[in-house]
């Protein structure tokens, strides 16, 4: 590991604005102390919760928690040296509705209880496009998300794969999941709003490209048998490289 990227662990594990656990913590009965208690505990309100998972630089966590001091905001990423960016940023504006978490997304039902959560935000996730399950917007995820998010709560994706937009359709529409939004084009829909306008670090790098901005804004509603189905087709794979979104 680079000098550099210690530095900012060190730096991290002192910023009071992120919350890391050992996994020990997670797997004894009460599990992360702040379950069910993120509002009063680390924002000191009852407003709602609003999660971007895969958070990288935390761009649109702080961006989100500028345009809404009504809401608080956490990025969540396991990568840490990427998430130093958008933590010190918060900490040294004095946001006091953003904060982070480290960890695996697969885990968060061990730090957020049922109806806990508002919002997620999915900002230029991997696509995966050979491993269904490891997709942010697959029914495996589908099926996590519904544990600690509110009924009806909204899921946003936005993304430059078309592979991903276009199984993302597919898996709302075969497991009936209401669709508020849809563009294929952000910029070019009239869409972009203050809100939608933030860009990410990866987000420049693909307009830079030429690349065009999909987004989603899908309803995820309760389903109680809890039987999800994945979509049964072939969707041709982006024909490009995300370059630097694993190493960054």
């Amino acid at each position: 590991m680079s000098k550099n990227k210690l530095k900012k662990f060190d730096e991290m594990s002192r910023f009071a604005n992120v919350y890391q656990y050992p996994f020990a913590v997670l797997q004894t009965s009460n599990g992360c102390p702040l379950k069910n208690r993120w509002r009063q505990d680390v924002f000191k309100n009852n407003n709602p919760v609003v999660l971007e998972l895969g958070c990288g630089r935390g761009e649109y966590t702080v961006g989100l928690g500028r345009l809404f001091p009504d809401k608080n905001f956490i990025g969540i990423d396991i990568k840490g040296a990427r998430m130093w960016a958008g933590a010190k940023e918060a900490l040294e504006t004095d946001m006091k509705n953003v904060a982070f978490l480290r960890t695996d997304i697969e885990l968060l039902t061990c730090f957020f209880a049922p109806n806990e959560v508002s919002e997620i935000w999915l900002t230029f996730p991997d696509p995966q496009m050979k491993k269904t399950n490891k997709r942010l917007t697959g029914t495996r995820f589908m099926k996590l998300y519904q544990q600690f998010l509110e009924n009806d709560g909204a899921v946003h994706l936005k993304t430059d794969s078309n592979f991903l937009f276009l199984y993302t359709r597919a898996m709302l529409d075969l497991n009936g999941y209401p669709l508020h939004v849809v563009t294929d084009d952000l910029y070019a829909s009239g869409m972009a709003n203050e809100i939608l306008s933030i860009r990410t670090y990866y987000e420049q790098q693909w307009l830079d490209r030429g690349l065009k901005i999909k987004y989603i804004r899908f309803c995820c509603r309760q389903r109680h048998d809890n039987e999800f189905v994945e979509p049964d087709i072939d969707i041709e794979h982006d024909g490009y490289k995300s370059f630097n979104r694993i190493k960054n």
